[in-house]
């Protein structure tokens, strides 16, 4: 575990009740552990990472996989396809299972990196 977690956010966890809760704590493990920069707080009733701004919130409510709606993804550069989405703004990154997390971590790591990189 990083030394970046907010206890607001391990409260929050304590009491989510979702059949994605390991996956959702294993993409909050690969996000907080991408720089120690990147902080965590609870925003609009969800766990949302930040650093010079908001980076990226769970969609907490979805049972099929673990959603993560990237704020200004659109900014992003994404080489790999990982957001989904055609809007102005955000877009979502969607991990399935531990093996889709695993296959997708880097790619996940870099939207980190390039955010941190945007942020200056």
């Amino acid at each position: 575990m990083t030394d970046n977690h907010d206890a607001a956010v391990d409260a929050w966890f304590a009491d989510y009740d979702n059949p994605q809760k390991d996956l959702v704590l294993a993409v909050r493990e690969v996000v907080l552990g991408a720089d120690p920069r990147v902080s965590e707080t609870i925003k609009w009733k969800a766990p949302t990472f930040m650093y010079r701004g908001n980076l990226a919130s769970f969609y907490p409510k979805s049972k099929q996989h673990a959603s993560l709606m990237f704020h200004t993804g659109a900014t992003l550069p994404d080489p790999t396809g990982l957001l989904e989405g055609e809007g102005d703004t955000s877009r979502v990154a969607r991990f399935l299972d531990a093996d889709d997390l695993a296959a997708k971590a880097d790619a996940l790591r870099g939207l980190v990196h390039a955010w941190i990189e945007q942020r200056g």
